[in-house]
């Protein structure tokens, strides 16, 4: 989420916005138990996040032969 909508306002989105579908902020709903990647299709429905920016930003592929 703090990629999405920045480091200060997904704090407050995850804790103010109810869910209609799960009748939940996305805090409670996590806490409660519920699966995040429904949270956060939830929340990206209601904040109106296009399907191409749902899966996060890219990250490099990390190469596990350093590791």
């Amino acid at each position: 989420m703090d990629d999405e909508f920045g480091p200060g306002n997904a704090g407050v989105i995850a804790a103010t916005l109810v869910l209609p579908s799960l009748l939940e902020t996305a805090d409670r709903a996590l806490e409660a138990g519920v699966d995040p990647r429904r949270v956060w299709l939830d929340v990206c429905d209601l904040q109106g996040v296009p399907e191409g920016r749902r899966l996060g930003r890219d990250l490099p592929v990390r190469d596990r032969a350093q590791d």
